[in-house]
């Protein structure tokens, strides 16, 4: 087995293996970056928002927390984790609305993790509605992987795993109207020239320039749910 930036993966597939992607393997012992109690709190208190991520997010989170401060005003409280599944992102969410209660706006920059279990996404986006409910906006950042360290047929069936769990979300968006969608996958589709300035192996963003973008394209979808 082997962890790529956070996102980990069995070098060879398996019977197990159903959608080409590998197997996600233990996750619990990676990187993360969790907001204390005090954080939590002063967002919660001061219309900020709580964001639960993936590797990316853990990467990327403090960048943006000092775009979104800039930008917006809003604070950020944090519960990123590497090669974390959206599953586990959701039970910390619900563990953050039992124990803290809930802003008005909640970050969900997870997923990237599902490609090797993608059908599951579906009942991760209901849950998360239920959790944060009608009145809350829920910003969901999508998916777009695709590991050039991998054989190609990987990088197809990441690219294909990747479609799956964007086209749930869309589905989602149907039925739950407080729900956004920050289009990173169609920015990069957007601009096939800059997919190497903005990936560093095809999942995580290059620093600066691909978290910059990546960032950005948050902090605007923050700032239009932030309006409605």
């Amino acid at each position: 087995m082997a962890a790529v930036g956070g996102v980990v993966v069995a070098e060879k597939s398996s019977a197990a293996d159903l959608y080409g992607s590998g197997q996600l393997t233990d996750w619990t012992t990676l990187s993360r970056e969790i907001s204390s109690a005090a954080t939590i709190a002063y967002a919660r208190d001061n219309d900020g928002v709580y964001m639960f991520g993936d590797s990316i997010a853990v990467q990327d989170g403090r960048e943006l927390t000092i775009r979104l401060k800039a930008r917006t005003g809003s604070p950020l409280a944090m519960h990123n984790w590497s090669g974390r599944p959206t599953l586990f992102a959701v039970d910390a969410l619900e563990n953050w609305a039992l124990k803290y209660r809930l802003p008005r706006r909640i970050l969900m920059a997870t997923g990237t993790n599902d490609i090797f279990n993608p059908p599951v996404l579906a009942a991760q986006v209901d849950r998360t509605m239920r959790i944060a409910g009608p009145t809350r906006t829920v910003v969901w950042v999508n998916t777009q992987v695709a590991r050039t360290g991998q054989p190609v047929p990987v990088q197809v069936a990441d690219q294909r795993n990747s479609g799956w769990v964007n086209l749930q979300l869309y589905d989602a968006q149907k039925k739950y109207p407080n729900l956004r969608i920050v289009g990173w996958a169609e920015y990069l589709a957007a601009k096939p020239s800059l997919l190497p300035q903005c990936l560093s192996e095809g999942v995580h963003t290059t620093v600066p320039f691909g978290q910059n973008a990546r960032n950005e394209l948050i902090v605007q979808g923050l700032a239009t749910a932030n309006a409605a």
